[in-house]
């Protein structure tokens, strides 16, 4: 079993979950680490998959829309129009390692329920024995408000318990979680979290809720208690650090598996 984040190099099997406002507008050349990161963590034999936001955020300055652009409807648009955009631009860089990627769009019903949940355990399997890197989203084209996971940190989580990954990665905008709010004065980072730990003394404030992405310090605190419930330690660090945190190097927090 992975205990610590220095052991992240030894897992066979990684799942790592990028959200939008890492690789998308400003931030859309942090996508070209990540990528190199994630083909040279491939090229060492670890079996990567990655669960990446950033269709909708993609998609949305190609189409016309008025000021109702928050609608469902626009936002499924984006959507379809935007994972064309992203999945070239993650193969395009994966090309750069003769990597090939493929893409992977679930909803709820998917991992949640028979057969569906097999089907897309068998597909993602299968991907890896294959050596192409799967790249989940959910499926925003027809995801609704009702029946949709509400932010890929947590399909990540169910993703990685879907495969029987060896380690979860949360790559954020921010090293670490911490204490408070970063910008609060005082605020301090937090380097491991026990299974038993109910971080009822952390102040981690809002989930960000946008047109480019939805998730924060509570989305992932919340998805990787998920995921060491179901035995899979997790690192929460930044998008700009992954290429450190592949190698056992570099801040973060680390919330470690409940034993089962």
């Amino acid at each position: 079993m992975i205990q610590h984040p220095n052991d992240i190099p030894q897992a066979k099997r990684l799942v790592v979950k990028v959200g939008s406002s890492s690789i998308t507008g400003e931030a859309a050349d942090q996508l070209t680490g990540l990528v190199g990161a994630l083909s040279a963590a491939h090229s060492r034999g670890q079996e990567i998959i990655v669960v990446s936001s950033g269709a909708i955020a993609s998609g949305m300055p190609l189409i016309t829309y008025s000021d109702r652009s928050l609608d469902l409807a626009t936002q499924q648009a984006a959507a379809a129009v935007g994972q064309n955009i992203l999945m070239r631009r993650y193969q395009e860089l994966f090309d750069r390692s003769d990597i090939t990627s493929g893409q992977v769009l679930l909803t709820v019903g998917d991992v949640e329920n028979e057969p569906h949940r097999s089907n897309a355990r068998r597909t993602i399997e299968r991907m890896v024995g294959l050596r192409v890197i799967p790249i989940v989203n959910e499926n925003d084209t027809v995801a609704t408000q009702e029946i949709r996971f509400g932010d890929n940190d947590r399909l990540a989580a169910q993703v990685a318990e879907l495969v029987g990954a060896d380690a979860l990665v949360l790559l954020s905008d921010v090293d670490a979680i911490y204490t408070a709010p970063p910008s609060s004065e005082g605020a301090q980072p937090i380097e491991r979290v026990a299974s038993d730990d109910d971080l009822s003394w952390v102040t981690l404030g809002a989930a960000v809720v946008n047109t480019v992405g939805t998730g924060g310090a509570v989305t992932k605190v919340s998805a990787a208690r998920l995921a060491t419930a179901a035995g899979i330690p997790t690192l929460v660090t930044g998008t700009w650090l992954v290429d450190q945190a592949l190698q056992g190097q570099g801040p973060g927090t680390w919330f470690e598996a409940a034993v089962h």
